[in-house]
């Protein structure tokens, strides 16, 4: 393999490959900007509001979804004069769905959790400035919590993007800081300024906390897993009402059972790259460590173990 598909291999991505630069053909790359706008299956779009999405020309714009609609990656729809995903992009994302069986018992694994904890419980992966929700599971009583799987938040403004960040070589994950700040420069100096400690939270317990910068009813905790299958981190993420749960109560209740999950989790995906499958083992919160449901109707507000994540490791472009 050549040092550049061997660079490639170890991040996932590069900062130059973030915006275009270098060796990256542009057009295919706006390409998949354009696709990304589509967040939902049902999504409906115009040139005019891909364009202002995706900060290109609109004539640029008409050019790429002229292309991706002949190659069936969109379907145009004459009546609203707008475009939504197209039949090959279902059965290319339908096709690379294939064989992860593994994702059903991460799913169930996040079910179990979120039975026992009044929040949102997500399986993510990063996808340029965002995170993108994998797999998702939420109490039903988690009231102001709302995601589903393949929703996108940016890395500046979860505990899931701040885990990632601190979790990249830190070379890379400056280099990525540094890019993010000419399209999102908000969320830049959001990370820039907690880049620091997230990386001592990480080396010292394993995992991020996060709270107050999606939303100020909202605060997470995180923790990074290395997927040899997608060759980046992943990371386990749970979210919950600031109002129930400030930074002691989150390290102390929520910490155990997210490390407990992130261990599972990192076994199923190792596992899964060697061929295998696991089988389910139910993560629950310590006997000690019960979290109480108590006054959740009442809110309306709008990996491995203990230790340091193994994942998190040195060599290869990781830390």
């Amino acid at each position: 393999m050549g040092r550049r598909s061997e660079r490639l291999s170890k991040q996932g991505m590069l900062a130059s490959d973030l915006t275009g630069d270098g060796d990256v053909i542009q057009v295919v790359s706006r390409a998949f900007d354009i696709l990304r706008c589509f967040e939902g299956h049902d999504a409906r779009l115009g040139n005019l509001e891909i364009s202002r999405r995706c900060g290109l020309p609109r004539s640029t714009v008409s050019r790429l979804t002229h292309t991706l609609t002949r190659m069936g990656q969109l379907a145009y729809l004459p009546g609203d004069q707008k475009y939504r995903v197209g039949p090959s992009a279902v059965a290319m994302s339908t096709s690379m769905m294939r064989g992860l069986q593994v994702r059903n018992l991460i799913r169930l694994r996040l079910q179990e959790v979120a039975e026992q904890i009044p929040g949102t419980i997500g399986f993510t992966i990063p996808d340029r400035f965002h995170m993108v929700y994998l797999e998702y599971a939420r109490a039903d009583h988690a009231l102001g919590l709302h995601s589903v799987t393949g929703s996108r938040i940016a890395m500046g403004r979860s505990a899931a993007g701040h885990a990632y960040l601190a979790a990249l070589d830190e070379d890379f994950g400056n280099s990525l800081m540094t890019e993010m700040s000419r399209e999102m420069p908000e969320d830049s100096n959001i990370l820039r300024s907690r880049i620091e400690g997230n990386r001592a939270s990480l080396r010292e317990h394993g995992y991020v906390t996060a709270g107050g910068i999606f939303s100020p009813h909202i605060t997470g905790i995180a923790a990074p897993i290395w997927s040899p299958q997608y060759q980046t981190f992943v990371v386990v993420t749970i979210g919950l009402l600031a109002s129930m749960y400030d930074e002691a109560r989150l390290q102390q209740e929520v910490a155990p059972v997210l490390m407990q999950l992130a261990s599972a989790i990192d076994a199923m995906v190792q596992n899964a790259e060697s061929g295998l499958t696991s089988a389910p083992v139910a993560v629950a919160p310590p006997r000690s460590k019960q979290i109480p449901l108590e006054s959740v109707n009442d809110l309306e507000a709008g990996a491995r173990g203990p230790r340091p994540a193994r994942s998190v490791r040195a060599g290869d472009g990781r830390r």
